[in-house]
Order: C-alpha cells, then structure tokens, then sequence
C-alpha cells in the first residue's frame, strides 16, 4: 500500500482503542448472553470458569465504556448533527441501493453512521449505571431490591439492543468495500473517500492543496 496515494482516515491511538475495546465487548457480550439465555451457558467459559466470568465480567465491561468515552471524545465533533444530514436521510432507499450521489454533501461520516454513533453511547452509559447498581458485591448492598430488579432489566435490554447495534455495526463495515481495511491500516483510498464522504473528501484535498501551495 502506497501511502503517498492514500488518505489518513483513522489515527493509530484511535484504532488501537477501537480494536482492543471489540476484543473486551466480545468477552463481556459473550458472558452476559451466557446469563440471558440458559441454551448459552457454555459461553461464560470466555473467562475460563463462570466464576472467573461473574467476577471479570463488570471489570472488562467499565473497560468498554472507558475506550468508548475515548473514541467519544476523539470523534463527537465529526457526529454532531448538521442540516446535510437531511439529504441523507430523504435519500436513504439510493445509499441503500449503493448509489453514491456527490448532492448527499457527506461528511466524515454519515447520517446513519452518526445515529449508530450516539445510540452505542447511550447504550454504554445506560449499561454502565445499571450494572452499577446491579455489581455485587461492591455497590448492589447500597441500593434496594426494586432498584436492583430495575436495574437487571435495564442492564439486559441495553445489553441486548447494544449487541445487536454492533452486529449491525459489523455489518455495514463488511458491506462497505474499504471500511475494514480503513479502520485496520487507518488509511482509505481517494477514490473511496470520495464516492462515500464526498464532502470529507473535498475538504481532505483542499486542505493539502493549501499545504502544497
């Protein structure tokens, strides 16, 4: 890969991050499963005992929401909302379809990138003050029974709706040519970023015209 002829999508630190957080959700999403569903018990042998996984698994699981609020603050100001994004939006069966239209003034990422964004962080926080309430030993003693019922019911919903949110996550990113080799190299072709980030991409170029200059 040419470097010279690529453009800098994702930075070290920040697919570093992305990956070891993936490595830690499979753990903590394999054993809650485990828990949710009898038929998936097997799957709390991801720490090696289900008591290794009892005890871990809210360890790795703040592990999560730490790397997520990093990446948070690394990529908030690329998810903000912006009138663009309604372009997107009014043309949802075409992006679906695989059409790329340069009108769609797509920025670094894209509306349904934007909505997946903020739906995975506010999974991750309702999930971390569920579990919270929830950690035996450490803090369930210092909240009541009801509390703790609504918290398992919380934690098991945001849990579930989180994993099927990276599933679809997982997804697209496969579906896309170019997004996984983006997110393991950090670096994406012009002509990629181009046909998906059109507005990204213009503003990249110009950027480096000025630096040339």
């Amino acid at each position: 890969m040419n470097k010279d002829r690529m453009i800098l999508r994702t930075r070290f630190i920040e697919r570093a991050s992305h990956w070891l957080m993936v490595i830690c959700f499979l753990a903590v999403a394999l054993s809650g499963l485990s828990w949710f569903l009898p038929s998936l018990n097997g799957l709390n042998g991801v720490f090696g005992t289900p008591q290794m996984a009892r005890i871990l698994h809210p360890f790795f699981g703040v592990v999560v929401f730490l790397l997520l609020m990093f990446l948070f603050i690394r990529f908030v100001r690329y998810n903000l909302p912006e009138p663009q994004d309604r372009l997107w939006f009014r043309n949802l069966p075409g992006v679906l379809a695989g059409k790329h239209d340069p009108a769609l003034q797509i920025g670094k990422y894209n509306a349904g990138q934007k909505v997946m964004f903020w739906g995975i962080m506010g999974l991750i926080s309702l999930l971390l003050v569920s579990g919270v309430v929830i950690w035996r030993p450490y803090f369930a003693p210092l909240f009541s029974i009801p509390a703790i019922r609504i918290g398992l019911l919380v934690h098991a919903l945001a849990g579930v709706a989180l994993i099927l949110l990276v599933i679809g996550h997982a997804y697209l990113a496969f579906w896309v040519k170019g997004s996984i080799r983006g997110m393991v190299t950090g670096y994406v072709s012009h002509r990629w970023a181009k046909a998906h980030h059109g507005r990204w991409y213009r503003q990249i170029s110009a950027r480096q015209d000025g630096k040339s200059k």
